[in-house]
């Protein structure tokens, strides 16, 4: 079955390659150059657009990996993206594409795996012509030597810690812990270099689940059994141990989960058994941050009816976690809030622009040990960072979460995304994702040593997104917004409107930032922009920083009061 499985979809992937390389050079010039110049779109929770989906990653495998083939010729495009833009290498020898020893021996290894690996599925067809024995024997020989390879740039162990000289455990963090998985085609040199990557920009020790590579080829096909048939490999099922082991121990109030390309289809498969076993208290401490996340979903329910019944009545606050405002006091109870079993039912009815409506706001705000009682899901905090460029991010994050589910019944993909339009848009985590998005700072006196993450001077953090416009209305039957708007913070025609974005969970206030209205349309409409800096969760906790929130195992009642948490 297996076998099987790696033949058809990686015979997939050679034909398209061949059957659209002769159109390829000049769409690819045309799109690389729509990405020459840097842009940062702030999408809210499960957005909606013109284009509608109508599968899910609960539908039969077959129609999952003919939608995968299919969308894989809409975005192949982007393919060289996975490796360009070559240079820069700004991380020095911590990057993927950097010419170092460890780097350049990688390589190899993984250009002669691809040889042997495309030579071997060009060459299955050929086997009905050989004895059955002659032909199980060079399968088993291919595999063989397949496997060796890999040995020599797979460790021997799955976890993997980040050096202690980037980042060492400091009292003021013992209550945290951070678990990193990585992507495709990562052997052990490249993950430990993530590791210290990631170490030194948020200054602690980060815990690696290393998802060992097998060749680009087939792990490109592993993905695809991992996403559309829920397979999980071993470092999934020691993941998902080592991340329910971390939420039951009481030493720790939050556990963040990074993940890159393939490592979010793990962690979205590790996030889905989490959400069926533990308590939602405990499931308050995660936070999940992905950058090129290939999955095809990412779970994190309502924790009950009410709060699903008012985001489906208010999509933009519900999209932004935000806290709505009443102008009035609010109308009577709908009548799923009415007593007895099986009265609920959702109002999928467009919201009526009365004296009730509800303003969504955004504050910069943090949160805290306890579930958002404001977006009212189980897991507090999801980002998800993505490049417009990036093949794999197209495929996965940025398809899932810019169409409209075509029914309510479907799963969503939830978490904010910021995805990026840069030139250095590429796939890679180090190379082209955090130095673009969390570039390092060089040190005054040697600056081939790094001090920690740039706080000064960072393109992408210092960018503006376009929050909103006066004018702009919300299609009912979206579960979010269009990105051309966020939120309206105040009446038409308002100056000096205040806007707030909230992180999803109790919060308290950090700041306010007031709407920059230099901006207007040419119709007039006033434009509300913010930073991307004012946005993102993950830039606070860099150089050892923290979200500005109460103490840890603190939570705040309904009526503001900071209580002790009880597990």
């Amino acid at each position: 079955m297996s076998l099987t499985l790696y033949s058809i979809a990686s015979l997939g992937t050679v034909v398209a390659g061949l059957l659209t390389m002769a159109g390829l050079g000049s769409f690819w010039r045309k799109k690389s150059m729509s990405a020459s110049i840097n842009a940062t779109k702030f999408v809210g929770s499960q957005i909606g657009g013109k284009s509608v989906i109508n599968y899910s990653y609960t539908d039969m495998p077959w129609k999952l990996i003919a939608f995968d083939v299919y969308y894989f010729f809409i975005f192949i495009w982007a393919l060289p993206h996975i490796l360009f833009p070559i240079t820069p290498a700004d991380s020095g020898d911590l990057a993927e594409l950097s010419l170092t020893r460890g780097n350049l021996f990688c390589i190899a290894v993984h250009f002669v795996l691809c040889i042997l690996q495309l030579g071997f599925i060009l060459s299955l067809p050929l086997m009905i012509l050989l004895p059955i024995w002659t032909a199980v024997l060079a399968i088993a020989l291919f595999f063989v030597v397949n496997h060796g390879l890999c040995m020599l740039i797979n460790g021997k162990v799955v976890e993997y810690h980040s050096d202690p000289k980037y980042a060492s455990a400091l009292p003021e963090h013992a209550h945290e812990q951070w678990v990193f998985i990585n992507g495709v085609a990562a052997g052990e040199h490249w993950m430990q270099n993530n590791l210290n990557r990631l170490a030194l920009t948020f200054k602690r020790p980060i815990l690696g689940i290393h998802n060992k590579t097998a060749g680009i080829i087939f792990d490109v096909v592993e993905c695809l059994v991992q996403r559309n048939l829920g397979f999980a490999t071993t470092d999934v099922r020691v993941c998902y141990r080592i991340i329910k082991e971390k939420l039951y121990n009481p030493q720790y109030s939050k556990v963040i989960f990074v993940l890159h390309s393939q490592g979010a289809i793990e962690g979205s498969l590790v996030l889905d058994w989490l959400l069926q076993e533990l308590p939602q208290d405990l499931l308050s401490k995660l936070e999940v941050y992905t950058f090129g996340n290939a999955a095809n979903h990412f779970n994190n329910p309502h924790r009950h009816v009410h709060s699903q019944d008012i985001a489906l009545n208010n999509p933009v606050a519900a999209s932004l976690d935000s806290a709505p405002i009443l102008r009035t006091p609010s109308p009577k109870p709908h009548a799923s809030e009415s007593k007895g079993p099986h009265t609920h039912k959702p109002n999928h009815k467009k919201p009526a622009t009365s004296s009730f409506s509800v303003i969504p706001t955004l504050s910069w705000e943090t949160s805290s040990f306890s579930p958002s009682k404001i977006s009212g899901r189980a897991i507090g905090h999801i980002e998800h960072y993505a490049h417009t460029t990036d093949f794999v991010a197209l495929w996965g994050v940025l398809h899932f979460t810019s169409s409209t589910p075509g029914s309510h019944s479907m799963p969503r993909f939830i978490g904010r995304v910021f995805a990026r339009t840069s030139p250095r848009g590429g796939h890679q985590l180090v190379q082209h994702y955090l130095d673009g998005m969390f570039p390092l700072e060089k040190g005054q006196t040697n600056p081939k040593k790094f001090t920690g993450c740039q706080e000064e001077g960072n393109e992408f953090m210092e960018s503006e997104i376009v929050i909103g416009a006066e004018g702009n209305e919300m299609d009912s039957v979206r579960e979010a917004m269009d990105v051309s708007w966020l939120a309206r913070g105040g009446e038409k025609d308002g100056e000096g409107r205040e806007v707030e974005i909230h992180g999803g969970s109790p919060v308290e206030q950090k700041g306010r930032f007031r709407s920059r209205t230099g901006a207007v349309e040419a119709d007039g409409r006033r434009v509300t922009r913010v930073k991307v800096k004012e946005l993102s969760r993950l830039w606070q906790y860099r150089n050892g920083r923290s979200p500005e929130e109460k103490p840890p195992l603190l939570v705040r009642d309904g009526e503001g009061v900071v209580r002790t948490a009880t597990l």
